[in-house]
């Protein structure tokens, strides 16, 4: 049996290493199939923030693949979102794109928790061209994120509370926009 991990860290000049157990050629293709179902995943939109894929938000921990079945596993950004069921379906209809693949299934990962600092640069640069400021990379109580409108770093903090539960609204002072944040989670 042939299987095969990804990382999230892959890139298509970043050949993983293979279980070489059935031989090169079995090994090359499934190497191949699983960086074919990162990239496919990369189309999977984020229900709350479009313009973000789950690769983006760092929500795939892991693809196996073994043969003509895919297993993606990924980290829901807290336990009890409403839309994992919703991904889910997304990822599983993409899966189902992708010619050799007969059977996917997806799981979520409950024992290792999400963290903001999973998201990727291009997720973070995505953020701000959306409007919202992405997390800090460190804790800092004090931190006052850069208004993605007029990069300024001089805003309050008008709600913990934004309109899902990973975002907050800021009010920046400079150009007296308000705007939404992205928690430090």
């Amino acid at each position: 049996m042939s299987t095969f991990k990804a990382t999230s860290d892959m890139t298509r000049k970043q050949k993983p290493i293979v279980n070489e157990s059935d031989g090169e050629t079995s090994d090359r293709n499934t190497a191949d199939k699983a960086f074919e179902v990162r990239v496919a995943l990369r189309e999977v939109k984020d229900p709350e923030i479009p313009t973000l894929s789950l690769e983006d938000l760092g929500m795939v921990y892991d693809i196996i693949v073994d043969h003509q079945t895919v297993h993606v596993q990924l980290l829901p950004t807290f336990v009890g979102c409403p839309a994992q069921e919703f991904i889910r379906n997304q990822v599983l209809k993409r899966l189902d794109e992708i010619d050799g693949v007969n059977h996917a299934d997806v799981t979520f990962v409950m024992d290792v928790p999400w963290t903001s600092e999973r998201i990727t640069e291009t997720g973070r640069a995505k953020l701000e061209e959306f409007g919202i400021a992405p997390p800090p990379a460190r804790f800092a109580p004090d931190y006052k994120p850069q208004c993605p409108y007029c990069e300024a770093h001089n805003s309050d903090v008008v709600s913990l509370f934004g309109p899902t539960a990973c975002r907050a609204v800021y009010y920046c002072k400079n150009c007296k926009q308000p705007f939404e944040g992205m928690k430090f989670v």
